[in-house]
């Protein structure tokens, strides 16, 4: 069994989420998405957003990385007003075979985002190398994408956020195109490295054992247009594996009163499905 957490001071916020709404499109053919949304994430915690299809899942993360502006409302990040990428801030995203540039070495693709923010060329290998040693990627720095699995393809997507040293991490279905086996191993593989790099995570998916093994908190997303319908705490302990976390009782209780709460805010098609 994990270690029990013990009630710890509140970190303070990072990134808030002040009546967010969206809207896409003018007139009769536009729609909101989002009404009034709040939601605040503390410094060093893993929060999943959950939801039906359609919910404003990954526009609540485009919001928040600045590459979407609320039709109204405000993101903070460190309490300033995003109006853009905030500098300390990464984004994973689903598909790494669009994420990783062909032509370029690992290596390559790992310092990409860094030529604009470091100027050393040893300083940038050096944050590779440590970046792919602690995916376990040291080996790959002169290999191609495209000679790579599937799984170690995004582990070198996780190495390149990783090496942009970011204080928010911001994950969309990160592990959805990647086999069973390899999606455990990525998820024990983000945990260990969120703690040691001690990073902010929010992570936006439909995998709900997903959402409840990794998580601090499991956000639910419902509605038309979509607002925050629970905030769930998963007090599963600091330390968690695959067999012992996912064989408890309180596993199993978070993890139906999370998907008691998505489908009963689905549409009635998906929630048969």
């Amino acid at each position: 069994m994990g270690e029990r957490e013990t009630p710890a001071e509140p970190r303070e916020p990072v990134v808030e989420l002040a009546g967010i709404s969206k809207r896409f499109g003018d007139g009769e053919t536009g729609r909101m998405i989002l009404e009034s949304l709040d939601l605040t994430v503390r410094r060093e915690e893993y929060v999943s957003i959950v939801g039906p299809s359609g919910s404003g899942k990954s526009t609540v993360l485009r919001c928040i990385a600045g590459l979407l502006t609320p039709t109204s409302g405000e993101v903070r990040f460190e309490g300033v007003a995003v109006q853009g990428p905030p500098p300390s801030l990464a984004v994973v995203f689903q598909d790494y075979s669009r994420s990783l540039l062909p032509w370029l070495t690992i290596e390559g693709n790992v310092t990409l985002p860094l030529r604009g923010k470091v100027d050393s060329a040893a300083e940038r290998k050096e944050r590779a190398e440590e970046a792919l040693s602690a995916v376990g990627l040291a080996h790959t720095l002169r290999q191609y994408p495209w000679q790579l699995s599937g799984g170690m393809q995004q582990r070198v997507a996780i190495a390149r956020a990783l090496a942009y040293r970011p204080k928010v991490l911001l994950m969309d279905e990160p592990f959805a195109s990647v086999d069973a086996q390899t999606r455990s191993d990525l998820e024990d593989l983000l945990l260990a490295l969120r703690r040691r790099f001690a990073i902010t995570v929010i992570s936006v998916t439909h995998d709900i054992d997903e959402a409840v093994y990794m998580s601090d908190r499991v956000i639910v997303l419902g509605g038309q247009p979509a607002n925050v319908v629970s905030d769930f705490t998963i007090d599963l302990g600091v330390d968690r594996d695959q067999i012992s976390t996912k064989s408890e009782p309180r596993f199993a209780e978070l993890r139906a009163a999370v998907l008691r709460e998505v489908r009963h805010d689905a549409p009635p098609a998906a929630a048969a499905a």
